[in-house]
């Protein structure tokens, strides 16, 4: 136990260090100094730790919620820089590998989509709502164009630029899959019944930062989302809660959904991924039959790791080689 703790209190030591250097970049748009200092501060979060943040005290608390709006900020920059860098192209969907992370969005929407059929027998979403989609909406792009071929996305995000930036990406793509995406400026807040229309709605990791605004966006989208709708929301778990936000599984069940699934990553991809689903009193769902053990889904094992791995990088030099098509 002893030994946890030192490990632990390097590790906020570590991290409180590289806030204070993020704190006195006078940008943070992408730069030598700014790329070296994030990297550092990723390198430092993923590996496993025992740290709970939950359990920080209040000045370390205070620091890891000042230094998720600036990851905030800065991976704002670095997409919309990349936005414009694509939007030059002629084509620019035959580009997108040129993002630095951008098999990290492949292999996170895989996962969220294997886990979302696992979990949710049955559904077949034609409406899919992506609320936090930024200037490079890769996820949803992923999704429509390799796991979900027969759904109409709506794309939900409270900056008019960054949309802006989204739909230029989709000049000259294949029509079908343009057809398919659609940008909307609006705060989740102010959206309400169209949320009822939505099978699926996939929650981005950045919208609501803080944990009441996290617990406020989830009651709002239990209020509005139709019964048996699918839930599917980016959290983090371990030392990655200095990166985004944890959230916490009470808040999704106050909310009026069943949990069904969480699975923590170990690898490239940061975010914990929870699927859930709207409580339908028709099918017997409801708080009182959602506080059962919720299935934690482990990691594969190396060997399956690997050939997703492998299976991911091919998608992503098929997305880079040709236009999209579905």
């Amino acid at each position: 136990m002893e030994a946890q703790n030192q490990e632990v209190a390097a590790l906020v030591e570590k991290i409180a260090g590289l806030h204070a250097a993020i704190s006195k970049l006078p940008s943070l748009s992408p730069s030598a100094e700014v790329d070296a200092l994030f990297t550092d501060l990723v390198t430092a979060c993923v590996p496993a730790s025992p740290v709970d943040v939950a359990k920080l005290g209040p000045e370390a608390q205070a620091m890891r919620e000042e230094l998720i709006r600036l990851c905030s900020a800065a991976e704002g920059h670095l997409e919309a820089h990349y936005a414009d860098m694509l939007a030059a192209f002629d084509s620019p969907l035959d580009h997108l590998a040129r993002f630095p992370y951008y098999g990290n969005y492949v292999n996170l929407s895989k996962l969220e989509y294997d886990l979302l059929v696992r979990y949710v027998p049955g559904i077949a979403p034609t409406r899919v709502a992506f609320v936090g989609s930024g200037p490079l909406p890769f996820s949803s792009l992923v999704l429509a164009a390799h796991h979900l071929p027969d759904a109409v996305f709506d794309n939900y995000d409270r900056c008019g630029a960054a949309n802006e930036r989204a739909r230029r990406l989709f000049r000259g793509a294949d029509e079908g899959l343009g057809a398919r995406m659609a940008f909307h400026t609006a705060d989740v807040a102010t959206l309400t019944g169209e949320l009822g229309a939505y099978d699926v709605v996939f929650l981005a990791a950045l919208v609501g930062m803080a944990a009441e605004e996290k617990a406020g966006v989830i009651a709002h989208l239990g209020a509005h989302m139709a019964d048996g709708a699918a839930l599917v929301v980016r959290s983090a778990h371990g030392a990655r809660g200095f990166l985004y936000p944890i959230v916490d599984l009470e808040d999704i069940r106050r909310g009026g959904f069943d949990v069904l699934a969480v699975y923590h990553p170990d690898d490239e991809v940061i975010n914990s991924v929870i699927v859930a689903r709207k409580a339908d009193p028709r099918r017997g769902g409801g708080l009182a039959g959602a506080r059962g053990a919720v299935p934690v889904v482990s990691p594969p094992c190396k060997c399956c790791k690997m050939e997703a791995a492998a299976g991911a990088f091919q998608k992503a030099e098929e997305f880079a080689a040709k236009r999209l098509s579905v």
